[in-house]
């Protein structure tokens, strides 16, 4: 027998359709003003990730969705895995602060109300395995 909280944990398979009024990188540099055309695409950002061999899109990848207005970008896990450890920051040689880009993404898909977790939902054994990044991700949401 399902309960209604069993229902609410249920997550679909297809993911939701992000609806923007204008183009992403407008929308990026409204939040945080970096020049994201100024990524020249040399990876500089991505050799130095601790965390880009569990992301799906590299950070300059994501730069490049941004650039070419893809907004399947905000449904990548990569922006919710970015720790904000400003390796790349440091390592551009265009001083692109690519840790603040990450951040406003994150921002517009929460101004979008979209939300795919609900901690309640989770079992024990995935909040043990989760990084703790996800959590203070999801708490940020939350708390507005």
């Amino acid at each position: 027998m399902s309960t209604e909280s069993e229902n609410d944990c249920e997550h679909p398979e297809t993911s939701k359709e992000i609806k923007l009024a204008g183009k992403l990188v407008d929308e990026v540099l409204e939040l945080c003003d970096e020049n994201v055309f100024g990524c020249y695409q040399c990876g500089t950002c991505a050799s130095g990730c601790p965390f880009v061999e569990e992301m799906d899109l590299t950070p300059d990848e994501v730069i490049r969705h941004i650039i070419l207005d893809k907004k399947e970008v905000l449904n990548s896990k990569t922006i919710w895995l970015c720790s904000t450890c400003f390796i790349c920051a440091e390592r551009c040689p265009r001083d692109i602060n690519i840790t603040v880009l990450m951040e406003a993404l994150r921002q517009i898909v929460l101004r979008l109300s979209i939300d795919e977790t609900e901690i309640t939902c989770l079992s024990e054994e995935e909040k043990k395995n989760i990084p703790q990044m996800a959590f203070v991700s999801l708490f940020r949401k939350n708390i507005g």
